[in-house]
């Protein structure tokens, strides 16, 4: 097994968050910067005292300098950078989401699957510190049997942002409010049904684009009686940002915190008494510790940062998946079934809310070896 890494941090503007992060990971052995926007890519090298630095990631991957990249780079990009990352034979980290069709999905899983390498989709809400409290809360039993679980993330994009937010469907990125949802129940969505609210002004309206400045939607669970609600908005919602998820069982309820100083609650469900119409519900605000004790102490003091503590967690999955030669925790068939979901419910919300089923790529997968065998 590889005892360090080469690893390239692309894109700057969020990744500049990362770089130090991985300076001081004991598995890694360099560090290499890339970044188009030049007067940025020299100023984060600068401070860290970075010296490998390129412009483009072209030319990262034709000089051979790296086993890795981490990949912090616009959401129309992530498609084709990932798959010549893999195909330069390097491993790979996206930021999400992982694709913005079904189709370069299946792009992604077949090339990572030929290229043998590493692919993680960098999901922030599978490491929170609140993702960590309510998964422990369920590894304990303390919620019960799960009976309802719901999603909610508004973010006002007006402004500064790149122009071609103003195009993107806010579904093609649910997974900060879907993502915890499915890993917390190990499984996958079955179906969606979607509906859009809203229209966008004219002066946002890209030609083509999305319509909507809001979507909701019910996605079923597969294999479980699960149902999951969750709304998303990117425009013409006056709503402070908020990433929040709630998950319900037959024992007790956790939601999270609406507005980001304030504490998520914990719902204890009550005894029913003699007598009593109706069971007593308690609720308590409760403070999720940071985990700087799942990461290695070099990294731990950044446990406490952005994304609920999540970035060194995130850094070292990806790392340590290398150094173990196994898949990461988030790899390429979870990161399809992670993201297909809000592509198809934006299907949905086309359609006027119709039910759409969400590809099962694993089962897609095991029926595509099979034709092979049988031609064999």
């Amino acid at each position: 097994m590889p005892t360090s890494i080469r690893l390239a941090v692309v894109g700057l503007h969020f990744g500049s968050a990362f770089a130090p992060i991985y300076q001081r990971h004991p598995d890694v052995e360099k560090v290499i910067l890339c970044e188009r926007d030049e007067p940025l890519l020299h100023e984060v090298g600068n401070r860290l005292g970075i010296e490998d630095r390129f412009n483009s990631l072209e030319e990262l991957l034709a000089a051979d300098a790296c086993d890795a990249v981490h990949l912090l780079t616009p959401v129309p990009l992530h498609t084709e950078h990932t798959l010549a990352v893999l195909a330069a034979g390097l491993h790979c980290a996206c930021a999400v989401p992982m694709a913005t069709n079904l189709d370069d999905l299946r792009r992604i899983l077949a090339a990572q699957k030929a290229s043998g390498k590493n692919y993680m989709m960098m999901e922030t809400g599978a490491y929170t510190r609140e993702f960590f409290f309510v998964q422990d809360l369920l590894a304990r039993g303390e919620m019960g049997t799960l009976t309802f679980l719901r999603g909610t993330y508004h973010q006002d994009l007006e402004g500064g942002y790149a122009a071609y937010w103003r195009a993107q469907p806010p579904m093609h990125y649910v997974t900060h409010a879907l993502s915890p949802l499915l890993a917390l129940t190990q499984t996958r969505v079955a179906t969606v049904s979607c509906l859009g609210s809203g229209r966008l002004r004219p002066d946002i309206q890209q030609p083509g684009g999305n319509v909507f400045p809001l979507q909701t939607a019910v996605f079923q669970m597969a294999g479980t009686d699960l149902a999951a609600e969750v709304t998303r908005s990117w425009f013409q919602t006056a709503r402070a940002y908020t990433v929040a998820v709630s998950v319900y069982g037959d024992r007790r309820g956790f939601e999270w915190q609406l507005l980001e100083h304030e504490d998520p609650v914990l719902f204890t469900l009550e005894p029913l008494q003699p007598g009593q119409r109706g069971r007593a519900v308690t609720a308590e605000r409760v403070h999720p510790p940071f985990r700087p004790d799942l990461v290695p102490e070099e990294i731990a003091s950044f446990a406490d940062g952005g994304h609920g503590g999540s970035h060194p967690h995130l850094a070292h999955e990806f790392v340590r998946s290398i150094v173990e030669e196994r898949p990461a925790a988030i790899d390429a068939l979870t990161a399809a079934h992670w993201t297909a979901p809000g592509i198809c419910a934006h299907e949905s919300a086309l359609r006027g809310g119709e039910l759409v089923a969400v590809p099962d790529f694993k089962a897609a997968s095991i029926k595509q070896h099979d034709r092979t065998e049988v031609r064999r």
